[in-house]
């Protein structure tokens, strides 16, 4: 009897064993599938920033350029508001 109750242990334990591996093996394909995820989630990021003609970085060189010329433009009109009060001041009094 004592042959049967340690092969029947023996069993039990490899059931166990075989269990935890399980466990584990489940726990590996979780952390694959999130690292896939990831892994595509970190690639659309990447589009949204890096596309030439629609991401980010262009978002903003056009943002800058339209800033760039919205000051030279301001700063015309600036400077034809003060030109053309000067004159007219000028004629007015001469």
């Amino acid at each position: 009897m004592a042959a049967d109750e340690c092969a029947t242990d023996v069993k039990v334990t490899f059931a166990e064993i075989g269990g935890k591996f399980d466990q584990i093996m489940n726990s590996i394909e979780t952390v694959k599938d999130k690292q896939d995820d990831m892994a595509k989630d970190i690639t659309q990021i990447k589009e949204a920033v890096y596309h030439p003609d629609e991401g980010l970085y262009a978002r903003l060189k056009t943002l800058e350029t339209w800033k760039e010329n919205s000051s030279r433009l301001l700063w015309m009109i600036v400077a034809a508001t003060v030109t053309l009060s000067v004159a007219t001041i000028y004629k007015s009094f001469f």
